[in-house]
């Protein structure tokens, strides 16, 4: 049994587009970079980011038997665009929160490659546990990581989620992909508000994607941030939709789950500014959207305004 090839047959038919497979060593140099970047203070006060060091580093801290890791990339490109230039919304955040998307189906997964794998164990991680999502779908071969920050695919460009399988089964690693961002700097060239300050350094500082959905609804959005948001009211694709390999995929996700829900693609501002705490909860539940609080949208809609 080709067991490797199985794996990804049934990731296919749950809807993820790629498989990589990684041997489970040390991220040392992933994490010492993390690390640096986290002590110029270019996680703003996401403070949840500057915990966990040793975990980041080794899988084994989480899972004492880890000798692999499975990452798996999930489409959220569904091909609508948006409906205006104003009031946005990442295109990520247009359906059901992919979190409890994904990881339904790495249970189901993993469950299946179990049953393959008598006494295998396995462990699964959707961007919230202490895991380097990023840096293992390097390491798996899922793509590079570009002057962006996203990873890259050369098939599937950079809208994909990164869902990971910490497993006990030993696989043999998966060649790395080649950076193939070359001279392009068009994300730089076009970042709003000038946070990646160099190839794959954001400052989240400056970020809009910070701003609008991590800020706390009570702190103000600061000037120079605000006259620069291009219409964003929920996050930012600019990076994303400026890169060369994103341009050649057109929709590659057809999970009706991450379609925009009522058809929306950006907020209207009457009804936000009409809602009570219970109607926005309720029309956004299970939603990303719902984190940031009817207070933290209404925060994001007043500094568009000022422009």
């Amino acid at each position: 049994m080709n067991l490797k090839k199985e794996i990804q047959d049934l990731a296919e038919k749950y809807g993820f587009i790629d498989v990589g497979f990684a041997v489970g060593n040390k991220l040392t140099p992933e994490k010492d970079y993390y690390k640096a970047w986290i002590e110029k203070g270019f996680h703003a006060d996401m403070f949840y980011l500057d915990k966990n060091f040793d975990k980041k580093e080794d899988i084994k801290l989480l899972f004492e038997d880890a000798k692999s890791v499975i990452a798996l990339a999930y489409p959220y490109n569904t091909g609508f665009e948006h409906t205006s230039e104003y009031a946005k919304i990442s295109r990520y955040a247009w359906g059901t929160d992919y979190h409890d998307i994904i990881k339904k189906k790495l249970k189901q997964l993993a469950g299946i490659i179990t049953e393959l794998v008598p006494d295998s164990e396995h462990r699964v991680y959707v961007d919230t546990g202490p895991t380097m999502d990023r840096q293992w779908a390097v390491r798996a071969g899922l793509g590079w990581q570009g002057k962006s920050g996203n990873i890259i695919n050369n098939k599937y460009g950079s809208y994909f989620f990164i869902g990971l399988i910490i497993s006990s089964i030993e696989f043999e690693k998966e060649s790395l992909i080649k950076d193939h961002c070359g001279k392009c700097t068009a994300c730089l060239d076009s970042c709003p508000t000038n946070a990646i300050i160099e190839p794959g350094v954001v400052d989240s500082n400056k970020c809009l994607a910070y701003w609008t959905i991590e800020a706390k609804p009570e702190k103000e959005i600061p000037e120079e941030i605000a006259q620069n948001m291009q219409g964003w009211a929920y996050g930012c694709d600019v990076c994303q939709d400026v890169c060369p390999w994103n341009k050649r995929v057109k929709q590659n996700s057809f999970d009706e789950l991450l379609y925009p829900r009522f058809g929306e693609t950006n907020f209207n501002k009457e009804q936000i500014f009409s809602m009570t705490d219970e109607e926005f909860r309720a029309r956004f539940s299970k939603s990303p959207i719902k984190r940031t609080k009817l207070e933290g949208i209404k925060r994001n809609f007043s500094a568009l305004d000022k422009k």
